[in-house]
């Protein structure tokens, strides 16, 4: 049985504690990025293929992330912000079969289909709402989600989605490098292990990202003027 995030917390948080105490005494990764002035929201992979554990690569401890993420949903669409959904294509005789990914094969565990790349119905995907196949963990590699952004003239990145050491972390470091400001939102991301949800969190917030409640978030929502998505 794995540990719950509040026993992985209390496992890493020597390391952890000994990492930032680290970085304090440098005078390095104290700044925050901040909210900008103006957000869109990424949900990425939240389709049954991670959400649904009847699969393989799926685990009801995304149960929590799915529905703090539909409660940011719906208030990024009361504020007309941009919403983006990555999940991955569904393409099994392409060829190109994916390697080392959520859709490895198994027989104990319902095949890899169509459905697992759908995005979880408990979102609630609107059809105005960008649709992204990824092939990487990245939302950003190979897809035209930086353009998007830029033509929608977002400076800030609310991210969510699954999993956090992987396709979170990837998506967080490429927004840097696009120079946007990336937010995750700590309730509205998950992973299969525990432990490498919260390290990742710890790790990222340094260097990466800012990690931020979901409370502050909808705060800050909360303040911005509604605008055309």
């Amino acid at each position: 049985m794995f540990p719950t995030d509040e026993q992985a917390q209390e496992m890493l948080a020597e390391a952890m504690r000994s990492a930032d105490d680290y970085y304090k005494s440098r005078g390095i990764f104290q700044e925050r990025f901040g909210f900008g002035d103006k957000a869109a929201v990424v949900v990425v992979d939240f389709a049954y293929g991670w959400t649904d554990d009847a699969y393989a690569g799926g685990t009801q401890r995304l149960d929590g992330p799915v529905n703090a993420t539909r409660t940011l949903l719906d208030a990024a669409r009361k504020a007309q912000l941009p919403v983006i959904f990555t999940t991955s294509p569904y393409h099994p005789e392409s060829g190109d079969p994916p390697f080392k990914s959520a859709a490895d094969v198994t027989r104990e565990f319902r095949p890899w289909d169509a459905r697992a790349c759908e995005i979880d119905d408990r979102l609630g995907r609107r059809p105005n709402e960008l649709l992204i196949e990824k092939e990487n963990a990245s939302a950003f590699f190979g897809t035209h989600l930086a353009p998007y952004l830029i033509h929608h003239q977002v400076d800030t990145l609310l991210i969510t989605g699954c999993s956090t050491s992987a396709c979170i972390r990837a998506t967080a470091t490429d927004a840097k490098s696009y120079r946007f400001r990336p937010m995750i939102i700590c309730e509205c991301v998950g992973d299969r292990s525990a432990a490498a949800h919260v390290f990742t969190l710890s790790d990222i917030q340094a260097r990466f990202a800012d990690v931020v409640s979901l409370e502050e978030t909808l705060s800050w929502l909360e303040q911005q003027p509604a605008r055309q998505a």
